[in-house]
């Protein structure tokens, strides 16, 4: 059976597509070589931040990663039980508790940011802030057509 034919902008979008998700791969590895002197992983690392940013609930974190609740859920728990978060009354909510870092999530996270800051430091001047200014335009321009159409399908 022969492939589909597609205009020269759908094949350019088809290769970007592959493109964004092989980065995947290579960004959740270098996340994880950054964290794990830590004794975290990149998914850890990432709910690490999101409840550093605000006191949120999983719900509320999964959405701003982008994540299933329950995987984010799974990941929480576990945080706690490691003393790195502790979950606190949400007072517009009854059920879903806000997720709070403890003062040794706070060093786990500050000890991550700062390799990660040595590393964007080093792959920043390497590719270029122009470059990598305008592929995170794009990529949130994508991201937000694509949640567009996604919410007309629905």
């Amino acid at each position: 059976m022969k492939d589909p034919e597609r205009t020269p902008a759908g094949d350019a979008f088809a290769e970007f597509s592959i493109t964004a998700l092989r980065l995947a791969g290579p960004l959740t590895q270098a996340g994880d070589a950054l964290a794990k002197p830590s004794g975290q992983t990149s998914a850890r690392w990432q709910v690490l931040a999101a409840a550093n940013h605000a006191p949120m609930s999983v719900a509320d974190a999964a959405r701003a990663l982008g994540l299933a609740r329950q995987g984010v859920q799974r990941i929480a728990d576990l945080l706690e039980a490691d003393g790195l978060i502790t979950y606190r009354d949400n007072p517009t909510h009854q059920r879903a508790k806000l997720m709070v870092l403890t003062a040794a999530g706070e060093t786990a996270l500050h000890e991550i940011k700062e390799r990660q800051a040595a590393w964007a430091d080093r792959l920043g001047a390497e590719l270029g802030e122009r470059r990598l200014r305008q592929a995170s335009a794009l990529m949130a321009e994508i991201i937000e057509v694509l949640r567009e159409r996604s919410s007309a399908a629905d």
